[in-house]
């Protein structure tokens, strides 16, 4: 899997995840009702869980739920979208989360 960030979402990031913290890439599914109906938002965690991969990108290594890799593409930008000041999430075929939020965690 390959993630990029863009300078935008970089410059935006940058001052907002702490050192002893980790980026999460989540896959949350609660309240979706089916497992495909997900909705992915950057989490800011404390530490990797069992299930988390880390992944290398051209910012901060992201974790990912091994298990919830596969409702993800293989190739991924992560943008940041001022006018609606909110990060989007993209594919080279389609757009995962036109408005993603980050949560700490």
């Amino acid at each position: 899997m390959e993630i990029t960030f863009t300078k935008e979402a970089i410059e935006k990031l940058t001052d907002k995840i702490p050192s002893s913290k980790k980026l999460k890439l989540k896959y949350d599914t609660d309240g979706c009702g089916c497992v495909v109906s997900g909705v992915a938002a950057l989490w800011i965690v404390d530490e990797i869980e069992e299930d988390d991969q880390e992944v290398e990108t051209n910012f901060v290594p992201v974790v990912i739920e091994k298990t919830k890799m596969v409702f993800l593409d293989e190739n991924l930008t992560i943008s940041f979208n001022e006018t609606a000041n909110t990060f989007m999430l993209t594919s080279p075929s389609q757009i995962l989360n036109p408005r993603m939020s980050l949560i700490e965690k």
